[in-house]
C-alpha cells in the first residue's frame, strides 16, 4: 500500500534503520544546515531533528536521501516501472464504439484509480487560519550557507493552476522569506508556475504552498512530466492510487489532504523585490535577481506538523537520489518519442541540467545527432547543456565507462556538435547571458566509412569464451 503521509513514511524508514531521531536542540539558523550536509555527505540517514530553535514544529531532512528510501518512497525496485506506466497511459487511444470501449475497460479502470478525489477536509485542516491571523513566523524555516540573504523555503511544492486549461501544476520552487506574511518566488521563466502566471496576465496568481506530503506528491513536484499532464494525476500513477484532496479556504486552489502544511497566497508579478544570493545545487551562489512577491492570505496545518526540509550544495547531497530516480522513471517516456535510446543517465555530479548520457542502438549515420536534438527538444531536458551519445554496449551509470567511449570514439573536430543562442538554466553559474548559452553535443558511438570515418573499424579486445568459462569452473573458490 502506498504511504498516505510524510509521518507514515518517517515511521517505516525509521523501523527500517534509515532514519535518526535528534532529541539535542538545534538552531535552523546555518547549524541544522550544517549537520545535514555533513549526513548526506558521508551517505547517511535521514534526520528528525525533534527540537528546533524558536518553532514548535521539528524539522525532517535528507529523507530522500539514498536509493534505498527513494525505493521505499515510490514502493518499487524499478524506478522505469512507473515510466512504463504513464507512456502506457500515453498510448492509451480513447475507444470508439460500444465494442472498443469493452475492449478498453481494464486499462481505463487501470487509469480512473490514479485520478485525485477532492473530499471536504483532512489532517491538513486541523488548524486553519486566515486573513491577519495567518503567519509564516511560527515555521522552522532554515538559513543554509552563511551568504544566504535570509532563510529560505527549499522544499515547498508551489501549487498552481493552468488559467486556460485548468490543470494542476506543483513545482519546488525555493522562497525567501520576508516576513511572516511576505516572502519571495524563485520560479524561473522555464518552469510551468512562472507560465502560470505569464497567462494570467502577470498581476496576481493564485498559489498554495505544500510543506510535506506523501513521497509520491513530493516526488511529482519535482518530476518534469509531459506537458499538460496534472501533477496530481501523476502522483496518482506513481502511488498507484489517486491522492484525496480539499480546497484551500483563501485562494481556489485544491491541495493534498494529508500534506503537513499548506501556505495560502497570490504571487503578484507586479510587486518585484531583489531575491537572493542562495547557495545553490551548482555549488555556486546564484546572484541576486528580481522575483515576485508572494504574500500569505491563509494557512493550513496538521496539530502537529513535520516541516521537511532539504539542503542543496555542491553535489551529491539529497537531490541527487531524487534526481537519479527522475532520469531512469523517465526513459521509457523518452523511448516513446526515441525508440532507438537504450539508457539514459544524468550524473548527479552534473547536477543534472548540467550534462546528460544516452546510448543508443545505431543503425544508420548522423542518428547520435538526431537524438541529442530531440532530447534538446523534450521539455526541461531543453535546459540540459552537454549530452553525451554513446552505443548500447556502453555503461551510461559508469563515468569510466562513458569516458572511455568519449576518448575512443570521439573525434572531437569531427564528433563535437555546438549550438548557440540556446535557452539555459537559470542557475548555469558559466552562462554568459541570463537564460541563454549554448548547448554541446559530443557524439561517442562507433562511426562507420558513411560519418568520414575511413579507417577500419578496430575490433575490440574480448577474452575467448571457452576459456573464460574454463577458468570460471577451475578457478572458482580460489578468491582470484
Amino acid at each position: 500500500m502506498p504511504f498516505e503521509d510524510l509521518g507514515q513514511f518517517a515511521r517505516a524508514l525509521e523501523e527500517a534503520g534509515e532514519l535518526k531521531r535528534v532529541a539535542a536542540r538545534v538552531d535552523p539558523d546555518l547549524e541544522a544546515a550544517e549537520i545535514l550536509r555533513r549526513v548526506m555527505y558521508a551517505g547517511g540517514p535521514a534526520v528528525l531533528f525533534e527540537d528546533v530553535k524558536g518553532s514548535e514544529m521539528p524539522v525532517l531532512g535528507n529523507a530522500f536521501g539514498s536509493e534505498r528510501r527513494m525505493r521505499m518512497a515510490l514502493g518499487t525496485d524499478d524506478f522505469a516501472e512507473i515510466g512504463d506506466r504513464i507512456a502506457g497511459m500515453a498510448r492509451t487511444e480513447m475507444p470508439r464504439g460500444m465494442l472498443g470501449r469493452l475492449r478498453k475497460l481494464p486499462e481505463l479502470s487501470r487509469m480512473a484509480g490514479s485520478f485525485p478525489r477532492e473530499v471536504g477536509s483532512g489532517p491538513v485542516t486541523e488548524v486553519v487560519s486566515e486573513g491577519p491571523s495567518a503567519s509564516m513566523a511560527g515555521l522552522p524555516v532554515l538559513r543554509t550557507w552563511p551568504g544566504d540573504a535570509g532563510r529560505f523555503i527549499t522544499f515547498g511544492l508551489v501549487a498552481t493552476r493552468h488559467p486556460e486549461t485548468g490543470v494542476r501544476n506543483l513545482g519546488v520552487y525555493r522562497m525567501q522569506v520576508l516576513d511572516g506574511t511576505h516572502a519571495l518566488m524563485h520560479w524561473q521563466r522555464h518552469k510551468r508556475g512562472a507560465q502560470h502566471a505569464e497567462l494570467s496576465g502577470g498581476g496576481r496568481t493564485e498559489a498554495a504552498v505544500v510543506i510535506g506530503a506523501d513521497p509520491a506528491t513530493v516526488f511529482a513536484a519535482v518530476a518534469p512530466v509531459p506537458e499538460g499532464m496534472d501533477k496530481y494525476l501523476f502522483a496518482g500513477i506513481c502511488r498507484r492510487e489517486g491522492i484525496r484532496t480539499v480546497r484551500c479556504r483563501t485562494v481556489g486552489l485544491d491541495v493534498p489532504a494529508s500534506a503537513e502544511i499548506v501556505l495560502e497566497g497570490h504571487v503578484d508579478g507586479s510587486d518585484l523585490r531583489e531575491e537572493g544570493p542562495f547557495g545553490d545545487h551548482t555549488g555556486y551562489y546564484t546572484p541576486p535577481e528580481p522575483f515576485p512577491t508572494f504574500t500569505l492570505t491563509g494557512m493550513m496545518r496538521r496539530k502537529r506538523p513535520v516541516y521537511l526540509a532539504t539542503v542543496v550544495g555542491k553535489p551529491a547531497l539529497e537531490d541527487a537520489h531524487i534526481g537519479g530516480a527522475i532520469a531512469r522513471s523517465f526513459l521509457p517516456l523518452i523511448r516513446v518519442m526515441q525508440p532507438e535510446v537504450a539508457d539514459f543517465a544524468m550524473p548527479a555530479s552534473g547536477w543534472f541540467q548540467g550534462l546528460a548520457v544516452v546510448s543508443i542502438r545505431k543503425s544508420y549515420p548522423g542518428q547520435a545527432r538526431k537524438v541529442m536534438m530531440g532530447l534538446w527538444g523534450m521539455g526541461q531536458l531543453a535546459l540540459t547543456k552537454i549530452i553525451i551519445a554513446v552505443d548500447h554496449d556502453v555503461d551510461v551509470h559508469d563515468v569510466r565507462d562513458v569516458v572511455w567511449a568519449v576518448t575512443t570514439r570521439a573525434d572531437p573536430a569531427r564528433d563535437t556538435l555546438l549550438v548557440g543562442g540556446a535557452p539555459t538554466d537559470t542557475l548555469d553559474p558559466a552562462s554568459p547571458l541570463p537564460n541563454l548559452g549554448s548547448k554541446m553535443g559530443i557524439d561517442a558511438t562507433q562511426k562507420t566509412a558513411e560519418e568520414g570515418h575511413a579507417r577500419p573499424v578496430q575490433e575490440l579486445a574480448s577474452p575467448d569464451p571457452a576459456t573464460a568459462a574454463a577458468v570460471d569452473e577451475r578457478w572458482r573458490g580460489y578468491g582470484l
